[in-house]
């Protein structure tokens, strides 16, 4: 059986269950060191104790099944500050907040983004020339040429 598929039905039944049709499984990875990681996400964000429901439900299963043989660290959480988006409702919910983007070519943008796509990200970037006044662009980047994309936190 495969245990990260599993954890995925299980994270979807709880999901149905305490009706939050807004919240949505982002991974789930069992690591070599018996730590389960689960990491969930909503269209408008997700609470401690939406976190402690998963997880109680998805270890009472796990349990129950007998899923995994060995002895595990069962972990449920929004995806950090730091954890790159993967998936376009994460995306979604970020429009309009900045992002560092790592291109396939090594290179980096950061800009604000407008929307997407279903195949692209529509950024707003400032680019600055030599000598002239920064100019404001509207950029549309192939989710093909991204490698990472991180929300950027202001500060200010």
């Amino acid at each position: 059986m495969n245990i990260e598929k599993r954890v995925a039905e299980l994270v979807a039944e709880k999901i149905t269950e305490i009706e939050r049709p807004d919240l949505f499984l982002v991974s789930a990875n069992l690591l070599s060191n018996g730590q389960l990681i689960i990491l969930v996400d909503g269209d408008s964000g997700i609470g401690i104790a939406e976190c402690v429901q998963i997880s109680r439900y998805v270890g009472f299963k796990l349990e129950e099944e007998d899923v995994i043989k060995t002895a595990y660290n069962l972990e449920v959480s929004s995806p950090g500050i730091d954890t790159p988006l993967t998936m376009a409702r994460q995306y979604t919910k970020n429009i309009g907040r900045n992002l560092a983007i790592k291109m396939a070519d090594g290179s980096k943008r950061e800009g604000k983004l407008n929307g997407l796509t279903e195949d692209a990200l529509l950024i707003e970037e400032q680019i600055k020339q030599k000598g002239k006044k920064a100019e404001i662009i509207e950029s549309v980047i192939p989710l093909d040429n991204i490698t990472e994309t991180k929300v950027l936190i202001s500060f200010k």
